[in-house]
């Protein structure tokens, strides 16, 4: 198992710490004396650093003052602690957008925005550019080799897009290089539509409020932009780290439903994945909240296949959804501990000190403006840490998956920008959650891909709402079935191709007919006081949102509807094609259909459950995650409910990792968790 990413093999450890910002305390450098002895309490052996740093650290342009790094980074060293060192191009000082304003973004309505909050700078710049490889080549000079830096944490939360000149001109340089010629892109958009054909690649606008909106391949070809422009942005800052220090390793941290960037195409850049996540926990419904949680833990994982690093959490609350709510005792430990059940090497919060003053002074942290050890907050922290140490040999180890659901960047905005289904929300993210939600709730291993990943080493693939399929797609899904592979897609399926032209001969596209033996009429978009109906061996499933009509081409039909004109048409089916099997769900439901085709599924594939469950899954709130490194597997079970359960069975007899002694059941307070070991079979 080659899933390791041991930042350096002199501390093989997870990660426990948070984002530090001691310029905030130049002032008052005892506290960073008294933060030594805290990281010690809270068993904390890591810290990132400089994330915002940059106007302490070039105060002036071209003078540079390190001193307070130099310290902070021997003073965590001698501590025991180690650092994972930020660029600081996230929040640039003030005397970089004076002396060259074009840094500045430009907004969608064509205004130069002044100096504020963070990310408005433009990715586009040369003079950004410049400016943040400076800073990034002289602190990799210093830094590079210090025992204290385990990893580069590149910039912070990328975000945001820009309108200015120089974006407008890489904008057509990148369409240029894509279509090559003005006809190419005119018939890839379908331009003449309404009359809006293109004489030159000079007339081409950015699509914000005040230009074209209306051609959809060039809204989405925007979107690719903005990714790529930014993805060649942290190129720009890798590169002089690099350069001066061929072995580090750097990553940027990713969020939770970010939608303006395809986070795929950073892929090859980085060296790990990492994420900052802060769900609405105790906002209702706590085990869906775990559970949407999970698929971007997954996500994150499958990125590069291997462990990530949870960048940010809170420990306590956030200062910024609209309701900012404590976590209840036990839930920190349990929210932390299952970014280590899906695959993180590490538990790090922002922040770690709560800064006295600005937008962020009230945000959670593991040390408040009280300033001891002596809160709740705290001490939970330390216990965190406390577990962190005792499972300290999973560190590195990998997932292993034989299920995968797609999840598509340019699919979403695809579907988003079509004008038809539900003007408003087409609900892809709650379509992907949904099929996400049956393998979470009976504990089965799943990563979440993009639409051209490799499938051939999973036995289900499942593909809700995937709307855009170019020909590579088609390939891929007609290949993997075809070899044996069994593939279930939904509603919507492979109606346009990558620049969003609809395809002829009847939806889904091509081949794709053929794979799942069925062709798509119309789909009927239902208000959201109505609902639809199905049938399927004797029992009655309610439709939401979306009924398609469509026909069999010699799939065997599973299911049909027993209301409004389609009755007795097909709402579900499967085909034989090749060696493997293609379900087809025309509808959609509420998690009870899908369940029972998705139950035959998994027993007939012999898909493996971390833990015995029967039709309905784990006891409500309750799921379960494995880790291995191929000689032992490492059990996760977790409770998200207020309520004990009791008496979870194991399946086997498992090493407790936490209390010692061994175990074929559990019993979880609220909010518990308990971590197992045992050898593979």
């Amino acid at each position: 198992m080659k899933r390791r990413i041991y930042l350096k093999d002199d501390f093989r450890k997870l990660l426990h710490g948070g984002d530090y910002n001691p310029e905030q305390w130049i002032a008052d450098k005892s506290i960073w004396d008294e933060d030594m002895r805290l990281m010690k309490l809270a068993h904390c052996n890591e810290m990132t650093v400089g994330i915002f740093s940059w106007s302490a650290l070039e105060p002036k342009e071209g003078e540079y003052d390190f001193s307070f790094l130099d310290e902070i980074l021997d003073k965590i060293y001698s501590n025991g602690g180690r650092v994972i060192l930020a660029t600081p191009s996230g929040a640039r000082p003030h005397w970089l957008a004076d002396k060259y304003p074009e840094v500045l973004r430009v907004d969608g309505n064509g205004v130069r925005q002044h100096f504020s909050a963070r990310h408005n700078h433009c990715f586009t710049s040369p003079v950004y550019r410049q400016k943040v490889q400076n800073i990034n080549a002289e602190l990799a000079k210093r830094y590079g080799k210090h025992p204290a830096v385990l990893a580069w944490h590149i910039s912070n939360e990328y975000g945001g897009e820009c309108y200015c000149s120089l974006c407008q001109q890489a904008f057509r340089k990148f369409l240029k290089d894509k279509y090559k010629t003005i006809d190419n892109l005119n018939k890839a958009y379908w331009s003449s539509f309404w009359s809006h054909t293109y004489d030159s690649f000079d007339q081409i606008e950015a699509p914000s409020p005040i230009t074209e909106r209306s051609i959809h391949g060039l809204n989405i070809d925007w979107f690719r932009f903005t990714t790529a422009q930014t993805v060649d942005f942290m190129k720009c800052e890798v590169e002089p780290i690099k350069a001066i220090c061929p072995d580090a390793k750097v990553t940027t941290n990713m969020m939770f439903e970010h939608y303006g960037y395809d986070y795929y195409k950073f892929r090859d850049i980085i060296d790990f994945a990492s994420w900052d996540s802060y769900p609405l926990w105790h906002s209702g419904n706590q085990e869906l909240t775990a559970q949407t949680t999970a698929f971007w833990h997954d996500l994150y994982r499958s990125l590069k296949d291997k462990p990530f690093l949870l960048m940010e959490s809170t420990p306590s609350l956030v200062n910024w959804h609209e309701y900012n709510k404590l976590k209840r005792p036990g839930l920190d430990n349990l929210a932390s501990i299952q970014a280590v059940a899906h695959g993180s090497d590490s538990v790090q919060y922002f922040q770690w000190r709560k800064s006295r003053g600005s937008v962020e002074k009230f945000h959670g942290a593991v040390v408040d403006h009280e300033g001891t050890e002596n809160t709740r907050v705290f001490r939970s922290v330390a216990k965190t840490g406390e577990i962190l140490e005792k499972i300290e040999e999973i560190t590195g180890t990998g997932v292993d998956a034989e299920v995968a659901i797609i999840y598509d960047w340019e699919n979403m905005w695809a579907l988003d920008n079509s004008q038809g289904f539900a003007q408003k929300n087409k609900k892809y993210y709650q379509t992907c959650y949904s099929y996400h939600r049956y393998f979470w709730k009976r504990g089965i291993n799943c990563n979440i891909i993009d639409r051209n990943a490799d499938l051939s080493k999973y036995k289900l693939v499942i593909a809700p709402m995937l709307y855009m399929v170019d020909e590579q797609t088609i390939k891929n899904f007609e290949s993997y079935v075809k070899g044996g592979g069994t593939l279930y897609a939904t509603y919507a399926l492979g109606m346009v191709n990558e620049t969003d032209l609809c395809y002829l001969g009847g939806f889904p596209a091509g081949k794709l007919k053929d794979v799942f033996g069925i062709w798509n009429e119309e789909i009927d978009t239902l208000y959201p006081n109505q609902t639809g109906e199905v049938a399927c061996n004797g029992k009655k499933y309610t439709a939401y949102d979306y009924c398609e009509i469509i026909h069999s081409r010699g799939a065997k039909v599973l299911a049909t509807y027993s209301q409004d004109f389609y009755k007795g048409e097909p709402s579900a089916t499967v085909n034989e094609y090749g060696l493997g099997k293609a379900y087809y769900q025309a509808f959609r439901d509420g998690d009870d259909f899908k369940s029972v085709i998705l139950n035959r599924i998994v027993d007939e594939l012999g898909i493996c459950k971390n833990l015995p469950c029967g039709e309905d899954g784990l006891p409500f709130a309750v799921s379960a995650h494995t880790r291995t490194d191929g000689e032992n597997i490492y059990l996760f079970v977790e409770n998200y409910s207020e309520q004990a359960v009791e008496n979870i069975a194991l399946g086997e007899v498992y090493e407790d990792m936490l209390n010692g002694g061994q175990a074929e059941s559990v019993t979880l307070a609220p909010y518990g968790l308990a971590i197992f070991k045992r050898k593979t079979n």
